[in-house]
C-alpha cells in the first residue's frame, strides 16, 4: 500500500468529482496518502474538495484532501502529479472548433488546427508546471491527461528529464466500441491497438480467440441493410474491415473527412457549445452532493461520468506498489513501435511495476494503414517543437504538416485567425 502525496492540477475541473471517485474507488490503494487539489477556481476547488472528503469519510478511508489556487506550494514534495487542465476553459475550445470550419478544415479539440492550438495553449501551461516540479520536487512522476496529450507528451520529453506518462483510455473504449456496433460482448474481445494517441490501430483482435473480422464484416453486411444504422458505426465498421484491424474513431476525420466537414459545418453547435449548455447542471449536481451526507454522483449529471481518469490511477497503483501491470501508454518509442523514430512519443503497451514504465516491442502497423500514422507523427514532432520554442514560421509549418490542413494559404489563415482568438494564452512569440 503506497502513501504517496499527490498533486492534481486541474482539480476544480468539472471532471474533477469524477477523477476523486474513481481515486478514491481504488482508495485502500492508496490509504495514508495526501491530494492536493490544484486549481485556479476557489470556489470550484471547494466544491471538488467537500465531496471528496466526505467520499473519503463515507468509505473509511486514510486519505487526507487538502486545496489551493498556489500551484508551487501545493506541488511542494509530491511523488506525483495528475495534469488535467484546459486552457482557456471551453470558450477556448469553441474557437478551436468554430474557426477551422470557417475556412472549411474540421474543427476538432486534438485533431487539425484546433489540436494544434490546444497543443500551444497546453504546452504554454506545462513549461511553468514543470518550472515548480524542478523547483520543488524534481523526482515526481507526472501522469498526463492534458489534452493533446501525445504533443504535451512530445515537447517534454524531447525538452526536459522530467518523468512523464501520457495516458488515454481510447485503446480500451475504441476495441470495446466496435464490438458493440457489431452486436458483440466487448468482455470477449481480445485486442492489442498501437500507434499514437487518437491515431491507433489494432495489432491483435480476437473473439473467443478468433480472428474477429469476419464478424465484423457479418456485421457491416446487416448495418448496411438497415436505413436506420446509427451512421458513426457504419463508418467504423467500413474502415475497419477494410483495413482489417480496429481503428481509432478519430480516424473518422481523415477517411470520411468529406462527410464528417459537412456534418460539422451544417449543425448548429459546436461540441463545446453543447458541453457549456450542460456545464451549469453539472456544478448544481456537484453542489448538491457537497451538501450531502455521504455523496452519489449521478452519472448523467457529472462531465464524463463518475470515473475519471481511472487508467491514471491504475498506472499509479502498479508503479507505487509496484503491481507489475500492463497498461496502454504513451511513452517515447525507443523502438516499441516498429518503423517510427525511436525519440517519438508513441502509444503502445507499457510494463509499470516500481522501477518505472517499460513500453513493450509491439507488432509492426499494417503498412496500408502506416503511412498516415507516420504522416501524423511528423506532424506531433513539428507541432512540439513549435509549441516549445518555436515562431509563428514554425507554427505555420507544423500547421501544413498536418493532414486536415496541408496548404499555406489555409494554414497562415487559420493560425493568424486562431492565434488572434487565443492571444490571452499564447507566447508573445507567436504574435511578434
Amino acid at each position: 500500500m503506497a502513501r504517496i502525496k499527490l498533486a492534481y492540477v486541474g482539480g476544480g475541473s468539472t471532471r474533477a468529482p469524477g477523477t476523486m471517485a474513481s481515486l478514491l474507488h481504488q482508495g485502500q490503494n492508496f490509504n495514508g496518502s495526501e491530494i492536493v487539489l490544484i486549481d485556479l477556481d476557489p470556489d470550484h476547488l471547494d466544491v471538488v474538495r467537500t465531496i471528496a472528503e466526505k467520499l473519503v469519510r463515507h468509505a473509511g478511508l486514510d486519505i487526507s484532501i487538502t486545496a489551493t489556487t498556489d500551484r508551487r506550494a501545493g506541488l511542494a514534495d509530491c511523488d506525483a502529479v495528475l495534469t488535467s487542465f484546459r486552457p482557456g476553459g471551453f470558450p477556448a475550445r469553441y474557437h478551436d472548433e468554430a474557426i477551422p470550419l470557417k475556412h472549411g478544415v474540421i474543427g476538432q479539440e486534438t485533431q487539425g488546427p484546433g489540436g494544434f492550438f490546444m497543443a500551444l495553449r497546453s504546452i504554454h501551461v506545462m513549461r511553468g508546471i514543470l518550472e515548480d516540479i524542478e523547483a520543488v520536487c524534481p523526482d515526481a512522476w507526472i501522469f498526463n491527461y492534458t489534452n493533446p496529450i501525445n504533443l504535451v507528451s512530445q515537447a517534454i520529453t524531447r525538452h526536459t528529464s522530467a518523468n512523464i506518462v501520457s495516458l488515454c483510455e481510447g485503446p480500451i473504449v475504441f476495441a470495446r466500441a466496435i464490438a458493440h456496433a457489431a452486436g458483440l460482448d466487448p468482455d470477449r474481445l481480445d485486442s492489442v491497438m498501437v500507434g499514437l494517441n487518437h491515431a491507433c490501430w489494432s495489432t491483435r483482435h480476437l473473439y473467443d480467440g478468433e480472428d474477429v473480422m469476419p464478424l465484423l464484416n457479418a456485421a457491416l453486411e446487416t448495418k448496411l441493410a438497415d436505413p436506420g444504422a446509427d451512421i458513426h458505426q457504419v463508418r467504423m465498421l467500413r474502415l475497419a474491415t477494410t483495413m482489417q484491424s480496429i481503428p481509432a474513431s478519430y480516424f473518422q476525420y481523415y477517411y470520411f473527412r468529406d462527410e464528417v466537414l459537412q456534418e460539422l459545418t451544417a449543425k448548429p453547435t459546436t461540441r463545446s457549445q453543447d458541453i457549456m449548455a450542460s456545464v451549469p447542471d453539472y456544478w448544481a449536481h456537484y453542489r448538491e452532493q457537497a451538501a450531502s451526507n455521504a455523496p452519489e454522483l449521478d452519472p448523467a449529471r457529472s462531465r464524463g461520468g463518475i470515473h475519471e481518469l481511472e487508467l491514471a490511477i491504475d498506472a499509479m497503483d502498479a508503479l507505487f506498489n509496484d503491481r507489475g501491470e500492463i497498461l496502454p501508454v504513451n511513452v517515447v518509442n525507443n523502438g516499441a513501435l516498429p518503423g517510427f523514430p525511436d525519440d517519438l512519443v508513441v502509444e503502445v503497451q507499457g510494463y509499470i511495476d516500481r522501477h518505472g514504465i517499460a513500453p513493450i516491442v509491439s507488432d509492426p502497423l499494417p503498412p496500408h494503414v502506416r503511412g498516415l500514422v507516420q504522416q501524423l507523427g511528423e506532424y506531433q514532432s513539428l507541432a512540439a517543437d513549435a509549441a516549445w520554442h518555436g515562431t509563428r514560421r514554425d507554427a505555420v509549418r507544423a500547421l501544413m504538416a498536418n493532414p486536415l490542413v496541408q496548404t499555406l494559404d489555409k494554414a497562415e489563415r487559420i493560425f493568424d485567425d486562431l492565434a488572434a482568438a487565443h492571444r490571452a494564452y499564447l507566447p508573445e512569440r507567436f504574435h511578434a
